[in-house]
Formats: structure tokens, sequence, C-alpha cells
């Protein structure tokens, strides 16, 4: 498959600091799902999408690796790569420094399936999600 991937920049705002000026762990949530949302909307399958699909997309698996911190005023730069659409959806997640290109953060999440009327979770991902990928590759 070919690779499925954008880059999201961001400044790390004052409001997401503590007094070290040091981004609050709990920010780079908020930053991946940015990330993830720019990565759905290249496949035409973001939220709105999943939705009207008969689908909800929960988050089952996150992990985060902190390798340095994030700044006040840093911009950073993370790049969101589709890497597995099978049985579930996952994003690999690399945060860089933008003016030192040095990596400050590596992360996944893993998103599942499930059917909004039975509210049964999905083995496999639907073909919806398949569809969409199919599509956006097409037209690259």
């Amino acid at each position: 498959m070919t690779e499925i991937k954008t880059t999201t920049v961001i400044e790390v705002p004052f409001y997401d600091v503590d007094a070290m000026e040091v981004a609050w762990h709990g920010n780079y949530v908020k930053y991946m799902e940015q990330a993830r949302c720019q990565l759905l909307d290249l496949i035409d399958y973001n939220y709105p999408q999943m939705k009207a699909s008969g689908y909800v997309w929960p988050v089952v698996e996150l992990k985060i690796k902190f390798i340095k911190p994030l700044l006040f005023q840093q911009k950073i730069a993370i790049d969101a790569v589709l890497s597995e659409h099978e049985y579930g959806l996952r994003v690999d997640f690399v945060f860089w420094d933008v003016a030192t290109q040095t990596r400050l953060t590596k992360a996944h999440t893993k998103q599942v399936a499930v059917n909004i009327e039975s509210n049964d979770m999905c083995l496999v991902s639907p073909d919806i999600l398949h569809n969409k990928i199919k599509a956006y590759l097409g037209a690259i």
C-alpha cells in the first residue's frame, strides 16, 4: 500500500504549558487528534463521514513515548501515518521540532469500528474504510 501520511504544524500555546513552560502530557493526545483528523480528511472519512456510514471508531489503544518535552512557543510538526486498516485503524505519530528537525515524541493510536445500530465491535474494518482508501489512492 502506498503510504497515506500528513504533517500538521502547530506552535505550543501558553494555555497548554505548566509553570516551567513545558506542555502538559495530556495535551499530546489533543495534538495527535488534530493530526489524525487532518489525515482522515485526506481519505474523506473523518468523524462525520464515519457516523454517516453507520460506525463510530473509539480509540482502544494509545501509546506515547516521550523523548524530549514540548515547550511554550515551540513550533512542532506532527507526522501522522495510516499504518494499518484491515483490523482497525492504526495511526503512527512522530513529533518533530520544526527548527532543529529533532524528534521529540513518537506514538500510535488504534481505533476499531463499532456498528452504531447494534453496538457490536467489528473484528475487521468495514468495507467503507477500504473503499475510501482505494478511492484516495486512485486519485493521487
